[in-house]
């Protein structure tokens, strides 16, 4: 793959290290969509702040969000912060969606959020063992178990159960992807998989320039 050229053309927030989006902390990078202000951004920005205030649920998942962060900032691990977002937007019935290698972590979740009182039901991603040949995918993927993961099964099955909030762990790259387009339920994720790094991805961040340089050449 290409690089892209390193212009004010492909530049973004991305590759932006001021994160002074007020401007007020070392000044604006050249780039910057914020300081550009073009009339097309600004249309964007008046579309979505029209939706905060317009929209009842994006107002209601907004304020309950930004609660959640100053009542519980660096006090509150994620899954008790899912918790606290969940009786702040009224869900009642969560719906876990869960790798089956993760089945021991869906099963701690889930008696986390009983616990907290709420009606918690799930469904791992192997649930109808559809096999891989079923819907045409390569045989060569076989050698990793024959049956598919079925993120859509996951997501059906979770709409028909009524679940107010969808809580994914460790659903494969991709698998997460199709699970998050077929919910009908609003979705957060407890868990991320990263089978190498012990589901947490981020370290391959932390250790770019070091153990894991192999990701710049």
């Amino acid at each position: 793959m290409s690089k892209p050229a390193n212009d004010t053309m492909t530049r973004s927030c991305i590759d932006c290290a001021a994160g002074a989006c007020d401007g007020k902390t070392g000044g604006y990078p050249g780039f910057c969509v914020s300081a550009e202000s073009s009339p097309e951004f600004n249309a964007l920005k008046e579309e979505s702040v029209r939706l905060y205030a317009e929209n009842e649920e994006d107002r209601r998942i907004s304020a309950a969000a930004a609660a959640v962060e100053y009542e519980n900032y660096c006090k509150m691990t994620r899954v008790e912060e899912i918790c606290e977002f969940a009786k702040k937007i009224g869900a009642r019935r969560l719906g876990i969606a869960t790798c089956v290698g993760l089945l021991s972590e869906a099963r701690t979740a889930a008696k986390i959020f009983r616990h907290k009182g709420f009606e918690v039901t799930g469904i791992a991603c192997k649930a109808g063992t559809v096999l891989k040949s079923d819907v045409g995918l390569d045989p060569a993927f076989e050698e990793l178990g024959p049956h598919i993961c079925n993120p859509v099964l996951q997501a059906k099955v979770l709409n028909e159960r009524k679940t107010d909030l969808n809580i994914v762990i460790g659903l494969c790259v991709g698998h997460d992807s199709l699970f998050y387009k077929y919910s009908d339920a609003l979705c957060t994720t407890l868990v991320t998989k990263d089978r190498v790094l012990g589901h947490n991805p981020a370290a391959a961040l932390y250790q770019a320039d070091s153990y894991y340089s192999k990701l710049l050449k």
